[in-house]
């Protein structure tokens, strides 16, 4: 009873008209967090440690290589990638929402002629800076496709969607050699990487089979059936699964995936003929839908959190996906990374701030979402990478722009410091999980929300100052208190995304938006993309095991408050 007493004061505070909030404006009155280090909640899991993108072939191009060791130098884990079109046919040149390796031929006799230098050059890039692959097996060769014209796609922003599906997305005709090569790639990957090292990857069979895919439900499951069967056969210990559905929450995809936890449960096996197919994980997608108001980009969370709070509810449904890893193989404010802001408006958020906080605010209802179901939860996908020569800033859904990081990119480097435990962090002006599912961040307020992790020496507490219109607004303050510190003395360390910190668009709209930037300015841009701090480090004592802070962060910006002792 407390907590729906509770809930219903927080949305009447948070929601209410205007009139409340100019009240709140008249008294000014802080923003109060508090942060108890000695109340674990949870593990402080990398689920953000995850990455994915379209295009396969950028991974071994001049920027994809440099954003791969950027990725990978971020986070204190292995950093897992998932990328489309890796058994696709082609020859390997890169394009928007396309890739390809000709991993597979036939000869004049029909048989199967294998080829790996692609893929290779793909996964190399991985293992060489310690990243695991989220391997994807799809989408069909054009020698295997029951429907293999046309195959090649050439499409481009402002296209229909619906273009990009061709023979690909078709059923093999031969689902033994469909099979034998998923048992090859797997056979390969061992004697180039080793056991151990392949053993540590995931596997998933296709995407999004509810719009990837042109054959029946049944048939789907049949591909399923003879790749995993193809991946145990090569190695007993790796790790399979699927589905990656798109729209989990929409009656469609539920039906989708309660079908194929049943037919890898009790269904006979198309492959082996037995009950069940293997099962090691299951993922599924999780997008949002921002829109454009009047010119301006209006953010809705809440499609993506219904989605991952859908995919939680039903793993948590069934004894056998309860406890295995659950992946949201895709989880992102929009479904179209390649659509920029041109042809596409409402994506015009992903350039500045509103993507940084956007992220660090749904990553946080993740975790609650996470202790709220009590299900094994691995890993949330953003489907951002980079794409190469293309227009600066032009508004794809990417980490960096030539070479150049993204805000959003601070984002991740802040979760990268924060270590150990979940711990108690409360703030009066974080909206409820509840409100944020049922209708996103519209209130007269904005969500200033905190998150926080502690281990031995160490605590990080990332605070946001979020809202879903897409406005510039004045910093406001917050109030921090920091209970339970072990130590009469810490270092206090700033990180800080806003205008003005670790904001690469922001310093190339004051160069004048250069589409041609000198390499001296090039060398700004790389700077200014950098993770920066609010001045120097500072040394602090505490009172009673507690250190209190006054801050203020303006609307869309993000910190992290990073204490060593």
């Amino acid at each position: 009873m407390f907590e729906k007493i509770k809930y219903a004061w927080m949305l009447i505070l948070l929601l209410a008209a205007p009139f409340i909030g100019t009240a709140q404006s008249a008294f000014n009155k802080p923003a109060e967090i508090s942060v108890n280090l000695a109340k674990i909640k949870a593990p402080m899991k990398p689920v953000w440690a995850w990455f994915g993108y379209d295009e396969p072939n950028y991974t071994y191009m001049k920027d994809g290589k440099k954003l791969l060791s950027e990725l990978s130098a971020l986070s204190p884990v292995p950093v897992y990638v998932r990328t489309h079109s890796l058994l696709v046919s082609g020859d390997s040149k890169a394009a928007l929402k396309w890739g390809s390796t000709n991993a597979y031929t036939e000869d004049a006799n029909g048989n199967p002629v294998y080829n790996w230098a692609i893929i290779d050059s793909i996964f190399d890039p991985y293992i060489k800076r310690g990243m695991k692959p989220f391997a994807q097996i799809g989408f069909m060769p054009e020698a295997l496709s029951t429907h293999p014209q046309p195959y090649r796609h050439h499409w481009k922003p402002g296209d229909p969607y619906s273009d990009i599906i061709t023979g690909w997305a078709y059923p093999p005709k031969d689902y033994k050699k469909w099979g034998d090569l998923i048992y090859n790639w797997v056979k390969h990957s061992i004697a180039r990487y080793g056991k151990q090292e392949v053993e540590s990857w995931y596997w998933e069979v296709w995407n999004e089979p509810n719009g990837y895919w042109k054959g029946t439900r049944q048939e789907f499951f049949k591909l399923y059936d003879y790749a995993a069967d193809g991946v145990k056969r090569a190695l007993p210990t790796a790790k399979i699964g699927g589905i990656d559905i798109a729209g989990t929450s929409s009656t469609g995809a539920q039906q989708w995936l309660n079908a194929f936890i049943k037919h890898c449960t009790t269904d006979t096996n198309y492959a082996t003929g037995k009950i069940g197919a293997p099962l090691d994980l299951l993922s599924f997608h999780a997008k949002g839908s921002p829109r454009l108001i009047n010119g301006m980009v209006q953010m809705n969370m809440s499609p993506q959190l219904n989605d991952i709070a859908t995919g939680f509810r039903i793993a948590a449904a069934y004894a056998q996906t309860k406890n295995i890893p659950l992946i949201i193989g895709e989880s992102d404010p929009e479904g179209c990374a390649a659509c920029g802001m041109a042809t596409n408006p409402s994506n015009a958020y992903r350039n500045g701030t509103m993507y940084s906080s956007y992220t660090a605010a749904t990553f946080a209802r993740k975790y609650e979402l996470e202790d709220e179901y009590g299900i094994n939860f691995k890993g949330a996908v953003s489907w951002s990478f980079e794409f190469e020569n293309q227009p600066w800033f032009y508004g794809f859904r990417d980490l960096a722009t030539n070479g150049v990081d993204k805000p959003v990119l601070n984002v991740f480097r802040m979760f990268g410091k924060m270590r150990g435990n979940r711990v108690e962090a409360v703030s009066n002006r974080m909206y409820p999980l509840k409100a944020v599912i049922d209708s996103s961040i519209r209130g007269a307020q904005t969500d200033i929300g905190v998150l926080a992790s502690a281990e031995k020496h160490t605590a990080a507490i990332m605070i946001w100052n979020y809202h879903d219109d897409d406005q510039q607004g004045p910093a406001e303050a917050i109030s921090v208190s920091i209970d339970n510190i072990p130590s009469k003395t810490v270092t206090l360390t700033h990180y800080r995304i806003d205008n003005e910190h670790s904001n690469s668009y922001e310093a190339w709209k004051k160069m004048g938006s250069p589409q041609n930037p000198t390499e001296v300015e090039i060398a700004a841009l790389q700077k200014a993309g950098q993770l920066q701090t609010m001045g120097e480090p500072q040394k602090l004592n505490t009172r009673e095991s507690t250190l209190k802070l006054d801050i203020s962060i303006p609307r869309q910006g993000v910190s992290l408050l990073k204490l060593t002792w």
